[in-house]
C-alpha cells in the first residue's frame, strides 16, 4: 500500500509544476511581481492536497494513486481561471475549494466502507429524488432554469449536484441485489433479448422523473446526466444491451415530445443548429464561445489576455471556452485528457472492487463526473446542444465543487477496499431456498448482505434470508445466470472495459472537435464580419511597418491617445494591391494578411523572464516587412496605368524579386468600407489584375512556342515558312492579324512580324504534349509566388486538343469547346516567362518580401530565391533573346525602345470579344546583361489611337533602369 501512496505523492508534485506555472503567468499579466505572497493560492492548494494525501495514507492506504493528483491538476487550473475571470468571486471560491478538500478527507474518515449503502439504499433514493425535484416547488429561477434553492442567510445551492450522489448510491445498492434478476430475459426479438415488462419499470420511472425535470425545472443538463448515468449503470450491472436500446428509444421519443411542447428545448436545439441566426440574442453565448476558442489557436493567447469575459457567466458554464482561448488547443486538450484519465482510473477502481456494490458505486460516480464534463464541453464547442451543467472541479460554484470532492472520496474508499478482478460474482439477494454453503474462499457476505469476492473464514458461508414471494418461480432455485460465478466477474470486467473505451472515445471526439474549431475552422470564424473579438483586438495591436526596398514606408501604425493604434499609409495608395488593406470589419488582404503574424509581434524565449512573458502572451511590437518593390519603379508603373485598366509586373530576372506590381483601377486602402456593398460597375478595383486575373496572352505566348521548337530541335530560326493571310489547319482557318499576307518568312522574321499562320504550323509540328510540357516548364499550371498568392495559368489538356486548337494555342489564342481552353495567363506568369529567357533559360519563383526586420531594425530573416527549373537551354535562350531584340528594333515592338539601351521584347494582342481587344507586351533590358523583365497587359485597347502596352513598357523600363543606375 505504501508504494501506491508514494506514487500519489510523486504525481502530486508533478502536477504542482503546471498549476504553479499557470498561476505565475496570470500574476505576470496582472503586472504584479512574482513572490511567495502572489503565489499563495497555488502553493496553499498544493499544501491542502498534500494534507489530503496524508489523510489517505491513514484512512485509505489502498486507494487509487492517480485520482487525487488528477483532481489537483484540474482544480488548480480551475481556481486560476476563476480568479482571472471573476476576481470578485475568487476568494469565496477558494474558501469553498479548501472546504471541499476538508470534506473529502472527512468522508474518508467517517465512511469506513461502502456496506452502509445497501442498508440505507432506499433512504438514499428518497433523498436523491427529493433533492432532484425540490427546485420544482421552491426553486429560484436564473438564466431560464429553476436549478437553485435559496436558504435565507446562507445563500443558494443546487440540490441536483448532491442528488446525483444519492441516486448513484441508491442504484448501486438496488442493482447489487437485483442484477441477476434484471438480467433475465424471457423474450427475444430479432436476436435481441428483451426483459420482462415488470423489470422495465425502473427504466420507465427514471425516464418519467427526467421528463418532469425538463418540463418543470427547465434543466436539460441534470435530466440528461442522470438518465445517461442510470443507463450506464444498468448496462454494467446486467450486461443487457436491450436496456440501453429501449432507454435510447425512450430518450429520443421524450426529446421529440419536449421539443414540440417546450419552448426552451426548442431554443436550445435551434441555437445548436445555427447560433449565428441570432448572434446578438439567443445565440450570443455560443457564438462568443466559438469566437473565443477560434482566437486560441494551437498555443493560446496567454492567460489574462483573452476576451472571454464578454461571455455571460463565463466563470461557470463557459470556463472551458476561456481555457481554450488562453491556453490554446494544447491546454484545452490537456484538460480533456485529465478528465479522460479520471474516467479510466475511476473505472479501474470499479473493475478491482471487492464487491458488486463497490463496483457499481465506483462506475456510477465516475460516469457522473465524466459524462458531466462531456456534456458541458460538448455544449460550449457546439458538438451537442448546450445543457447548462458545470465543469466538475473547475467551474465557479460551491455545490458542484462540494459534491465532486465527495465523489472523489467515495472513489478512493472503493479503491481502498479493492481486491482485484479474478474473484467470483455469484447469487444476488433473490435466492429463495434455504441457505446453501458456498465453496470455501469463494464468496462471503458482510453484516448487511453485501457480497464480498474472495471472502473466507468462519462467516464466509452466511447467506441473507429469502426475499422471494411464496409461489414465485425464482424461489425454487438459486439464480444461476451468466452473471453468476467466475463468468459473472469476467463479464463485469468486460463491460467496464467497454465503458472505458466509450469514455475514451467521447473525450477523443471532444479533442477532435476542439481541433476543428481552433485550427481548421479558426480562420473562418475570425474573418466573420460580426466577429467582435477580431474588431476589438486589432485596435490594440502595434503592427510593424511595411516598407519598400529603398526605404519608403507604405504602411505603419500610429498610436492614439486612448492607447489604440490606427493603420496609416503615408505614401497614399502606392502598391495598394501588394500592401493590401486592414479592416476591423472586412479583414485583411495582401501583405497585411500574408505577413500578419510577423507584423503583429513575436515571442522571445531568450531568458526565463522573457519565456514566462511569451507563454503568458506578452509579445514585442510587430516586426517590419521590407518588400522587394522599388518605390520609383512602382510609382512609374502606377502612373503609366493611370486612366487605364490593366496590370504591370516588373521582375529582377536573376532572382525573381518583384520590383513593381501595379493593377488598375486601384483603391484607397485607408477607406476600404467605401467599396464594400457598392454595386460592381465592372472596374473591380479590389481585384489584383497582376496576379488574380486570367488573360489571353496573344502573341506573347509565341515566346514559348519558339523556345519549345528550338529546344526540341523541331525548327531553327533560319527555317522558312509560307505565311499567307490564312491557311486551313485541322479543317478550320488560321489567320494573320488584319489578314496580312507576309509571303515567305524565316522563323525569326515570322516571330518579329507575329505571324499566326507560321506559329500555328510550328505548334502542330511540335505536338500538343510537347507544347504543353514546355509551357509548364515556364510556369503554366504551377503555383507562383513564394509569399503571395497567384492564380494558376492554364494550358489545355493535350489529349483534348484538336489540330486547329493546337495551332491557335501556339499563336497564343485559347479556342475550343467541351474543355478548358488554353493558353490563359496572368500578368505575373508572363513576367516569369520572359524573365526566364532573360536569365539564360532558368525560370525563377517570384517573391515580394525581401527581409523581416525586428523593431530595432536588425535583420530577422532574408528571403532566398528559388528556381522553377531550367525551362530551355542557355543556347536556346540566347537565340530567343536575339529574336526578341529584332521585334523591338525591326518589328511590332518598336514602341518599347528606350534611348541608349537595347530592349528585347514581344508584343501581343487578343480579341476578347467583338468590341474588346487587349494589348500585351513582355520584354527585358539591357539586352546584354538583363536586370529588368517586364510584363504589361492593357484592357480595352482601341488600336493605334491609344497607347499600346509596348509604349507603356517603355515608360516603366526607363525609370527602372534609371533607378538601378543602368
Amino acid at each position: 500500500m505504501g508504494s501506491r501512496r508514494n506514487t500519489e505523492l510523486f504525481l502530486l508534485v508533478a502536477a504542482a509544476f503546471p498549476v504553479i506555472l499557470l498561476y505565475a503567468m496570470y500574476v505576470v499579466n496582472t503586472g504584479a511581481e512574482l513572490s511567495f505572497t502572489t503565489l499563495a493560492v497555488p502553493l496553499g492548494l498544493f499544501a491542502a492536497f498534500t494534507a489530503a494525501h496524508i489523510a489517505a495514507r491513514f484512512f485509505a492506504p489502498g486507494a487509487d494513486p492517480a485520482i487525487l493528483p488528477v483532481v489537483f491538476l484540474l482544480s488548480g487550473i480551475g481556481i486560476t481561471f476563476v480568479t482571472r475571470l471573476a476576481p470578485e468571486l475568487a476568494m469565496n471560491q477558494l474558501m469553498i475549494l479548501f472546504g471541499s478538500i476538508v470534506l473529502m478527507a472527512l468522508t474518508l474518515v467517517f465512511v469506513k466502507n461502502l456496506d452502509v449503502v445497501k442498508r440505507y439504499k432506499y433512504t438514499f433514493g428518497i433523498l436523491g429524488i427529493l433533492l432532484l425535484v425540490l427546485p420544482m416547488f421552491i426553486g429560484t429561477e436564473a438564466y431560464g432554469s429553476k436549478l437553485w434553492v435559496t436558504i435565507p442567510g446562507i445563500g443558494r445551492f443546487q440540490p441536483g449536484e448532491f442528488a446525483k450522489i444519492f441516486l448513484v448510491l441508491f442504484l448501486a445498492g438496488y442493482l447489487s441485489e437485483n442484477r441477476e434478476l434484471l438480467s433475465i430475459s424471457n423474450h427475444s426479438i430479432l436476436g435481441l433479448k428483451i426483459p420482462r415488462l415488470r423489470l422495465l419499470m425502473p427504466l420507465f420511472v427514471v425516464w418519467g422523473i427526467c421528463m418532469a425535470i425538463v418540463a418543470f425545472e427547465r434543466d436539460l443538463g441534470s435530466a440528461l446526466l442522470f438518465y445517461t448515468v442510470f443507463l450506464m449503470m444498468l448496462y454494467v450491472a446486467t450486461g443487457r444491451v436491450s436496456y440501453v436500446i429501449i432507454g435510447m428509444v425512450l430518450l429520443i421519443l421524450g426529446g421529440f415530445a419536449m421539443y414540440q411542447i417546450m419552448g426552451h428545448v426548442q431554443v436550445r436545439f435551434n441555437i445548436w443548429l445555427d447560433p449565428f441566426a441570432d448572434p446578438q440574442g439567443d445565440g450570443y453565448q455560443l457564438v462568443q464561445s466559438l469566437f473565443t476558442l477560434a482566437d486560441g489557436g494551437l498555443v493560446g493567447v496567454g492567460i489574462g489576455r483573452g476576451m472571454s469575459t464578454i461571455i455571460p457567466v463565463v466563470e461557470s458554464d463557459f470556463i472551458f471556452s476561456a481555457i481554450g482561448e488562453e491556453l490554446g488547443l494544447l491546454g484545452g486538450s490537456a484538460v480533456l485528457l485529465g478528465f479522460m484519465l479520471f474516467a479510466v482510473r475511476g473505472l479501474t477502481v470499479a473493475a478491482r472492487a471487492k464487491s458488486d456494490l463497490a463496483a457499481f458505486v465506483a462506475s456510477g460516480l465516475t460516469a457522473s463526473i465524466s459524462f458531466q464534463a462531456f456534456l458541458i464541453v460538448g455544449g460550449v464547442t457546439r458538438l451537442i446542444p448546450l445543457t447548462g451543467v458545470t465543469l466538475p472541479f473547475m467551474s465557479q460554484g460551491g455545490s458542484s465543487l462540494l459534491s465532486s470532492f465527495i465523489i472523489v472520496a467515495l472513489l478512493m474508499r472503493a479503491g481502498d477496499e479493492a481486491t482485484g478482478r479474478t474473484v467470483e460474482l455469484v447469487g444476488s439477494g433473490t435466492d429463495g431456498m434455504a441457505p446453501v454453503a458456498p465453496e470455501a474462499g469463494v464468496i462471503g457476505r458482510s453484516k448487511v448482505g453485501t457480497r464480498i469476492f474472495g471472502a473466507s473464514g468462519p462467516h464466509a458461508s452466511h447467506m441473507a434470508p429469502s426475499h422471494a414471494r411464496p409461489g414465485s418461480r425464482v424461489r425454487r432455485r438459486l439464480l444461476d445466470t451468466p452473471e453468476s460465478g467466475v463468468l459473472g466477474r469476467v463479464a463485469l470486467a468486460k463491460r467496464l472495459t467497454r465503458e472505458v473505451v466509450l469514455f475514451t472515445g467521447l473525450f477523443a471526439v471532444l479533442i477532435g472537435n476542439l481541433t476543428y474549431i481552433q485550427v481548421i475552422k479558426a480562420k473562418d470564424y475570425q474573418e466573420m464580419p460580426n466577429n467582435n473579438h477580431t474588431i476589438a483586438k486589432a485596435a490594440y495591436v502595434q503592427r510593424g511597418s511595411i516598407i519598400t526596398s529603398d526605404g519608403v514606408t507604405l504602411a505603419e501604425s500610429l498610436q492614439q491617445e486612448d492607447g489604440t493604434y490606427v493603420r496609416s499609409y503615408p505614401n497614399g495608395n502606392l502598391a495598394a494591391h501588394t500592401v493590401g488593406y486592414l479592416s476591423t470589419q472586412y479583414g485583411a488582404t495582401g501583405i497585411e494578411a500574408s505577413q500578419n503574424e510577423t507584423l503583429t509581434g513575436s515571442q522571445d524565449y531568450s531568458s526565463w523572464q522573457n519565456a514566462i512573458n511569451s507563454l503568458a502572451g506578452r509579445t514585442q511590437p510587430g516586426n517590419s516587412v521590407q518588400l522587394t518593390i522599388n518605390s520609383r519603379i512602382q510609382a512609374a508603373a502606377e502612373q503609366a496605368l493611370a486612366g487605364k485598366k490593366g496590370a504591370i509586373v516588373v521582375l529582377d530576372p536573376r532572382t525573381g524579386a518583384v520590383l513593381a506590381k501595379a493593377s488598375a483601377p486601384t483603391f484607397d486602402n485607408s477607406d476600404i468600407s467605401s467599396l464594400m456593398g457598392v454595386e460592381d460597375d465592372g472596374d473591380a478595383p479590389l481585384l489584383d489584375r497582376a496576379t488574380q486575373a486570367l488573360y489571353t496572352p496573344g502573341s506573347t505566348f509565341k515566346v514559348i512556342t519558339l523556345a519549345a521548337a528550338l529546344d526540341s530541335g523541331t525548327a531553327s530560326l533560319d527555317d522558312y515558312y509560307e505565311s499567307p493571310s490564312s491557311v486551313e489547319i485541322g479543317g478550320a482557318p488560321i489567320t494573320n492579324i488584319d489578314n496580312t499576307d507576309f509571303g515567305t518568312l524565316s522563323l525569326d522574321m515570322a516571330f518579329a512580324y507575329s505571324s499566326n499562320v507560321v506559329f500555328g504550323e510550328v505548334a502542330n509540328e511540335l505536338g500538343a504534349d510537347r507544347l504543353v510540357q514546355y509551357a509548364r516548364a515556364f510556369g503554366y499550371g504551377q503555383s507562383l509566388g513564394l509569399d503571395f498568392s497567384c492564380a494558376d495559368s492554364i494550358m489545355a489538356d493535350p489529349s483534348e486538343m484538336t489540330e486547329w486548337e493546337l495551332a491557335w494555342a501556339g499563336a497564343g489564342q485559347p479556342v475550343g469547346q467541351g474543355h478548358t481552353a488554353g493558353p490563359q495567363t496572368t500578368v505575373m506568369e508572363n513576367a516569369v516567362m520572359v524573365a526566364a529567357i532573360a536569365n539564360n533559360g532558368l525560370a525563377m519563383q517570384p517573391y515580394v518580401v525581401s527581409q523581416i526586420l525586428s523593431p530595432t531594425g536588425t535583420v530577422v530573416s532574408t528571403t532566398q530565391s528559388h528556381s522553377l527549373g531550367q525551362a530551355v537551354s542557355t543556347d536556346v535562350a540566347e537565340d530567343v533573346k536575339e529574336a526578341m531584340l529584332e521585334v523591338v528594333e525591326e518589328g511590332s515592338g518598336s514602341y518599347a525602345s528606350v534611348d541608349g539601351v537595347q530592349v528585347a521584347g514581344k508584343t501581343g494582342s487578343a480579341e476578347v470579344s467583338d468590341s474588346q481587344t487587349n494589348t500585351a507586351f513582355v520584354g527585358f533590358a539591357p539586352f546584354d546583361t538583363p536586370t529588368v523583365a517586364i510584363s504589361v497587359m492593357i484592357e480595352d485597347w482601341s488600336g493605334y489611337e491609344s497607347e499600346s502596352a509596348a509604349a507603356v513598357a517603355s515608360e516603366v523600363l526607363s525609370v527602372a533602369l534609371a533607378a538601378q543606375g543602368a
